[in-house]
């Protein structure tokens, strides 16, 4: 299948949110009227510091309120995604693929496994081995001993077999701001990003190039 491809860089989370509905109606109306453009779209950003929470969340996984969100120049929304409370913020990859579940010959379980290899692949790349954890979306490091963390989130909506929403994979991520939330609902694992395992900074830039290719080959993309 083709995609087209968008790098929005830094954007405000409800701007972005506002601009992936654009793109999924556009989409259904694509599978309504049969049309010739091409439905699929990969995008990556940044958000600045927000806390997001999934539809069937739990609000006590937010452990700060108002006053204190504001102090940390954080802003926080109820989404309509899956998944709990989760954090965006700087220095993370942010990846809303949309695409028709239909045309691409995918079940949501299988679009999810794919997603997560992309991002498995990607940390190969960089000498990390990651894995998935059973009964828990994501991509994982240390799985099965007790330092088991997670390096990157997915949370994802389907509607009419189209998805919005995605993945959050922490690069340079300023991991404090997860001390402010149970992530992903989970009080017994860390959380951890690619440059706190490598020990030092990382381009963005050449993650973002990498993931790209990743997640294409995986979706069977072409370019």
């Amino acid at each position: 299948m083709k995609a087209v491809f968008n790098d929005w860089g830094l954007i405000d989370y409800k701007e972005a949110w506002d601009k992936q509905q654009a793109i999924f109606d556009s989409v259904l109306l694509y599978k309504k009227n049969k049309s010739d453009d091409v439905p699929h779209r990969i995008i990556f950003c940044e958000h600045p510091h927000v806390y997001t929470l999934g539809r069937n969340g739990d609000e006590n996984n937010l452990l700060i309120q108002g006053d204190f969100l504001k102090r940390i120049h954080a802003s926080y929304y109820k989404i309509d995604r899956g998944g709990d409370i989760t954090y965006h913020g700087p220095g993370q990859i942010v990846g809303y693929p949309i695409i028709d579940l239909e045309e691409a010959k995918l079940s949501l379980k299988e679009y999810i496994f794919q997603m997560e290899q992309g991002i498995i692949d990607t940390l190969k790349e960089y000498g990390i081995s990651a894995y998935r954890l059973d009964g828990a979306t994501g991509v994982w490091l240390d799985v099965g001993n007790s330092s088991v963390r997670k390096i990157c989130a997915i949370g994802v909506r389907a509607s009419r077999y189209v998805t919005m929403h995605g993945f959050a994979f922490n690069i340079n991520t300023n991991l404090d701001y997860f001390n402010y939330i149970n992530p992903c609902g989970f009080v017994d694992k860390g959380v951890t990003s690619l440059s706190k395992e490598l020990g030092k900074s990382i381009d963005i830039e050449e993650v973002k190039r990498v993931l790209k290719l990743k997640l294409y080959h995986t979706f069977n993309i072409e370019e």
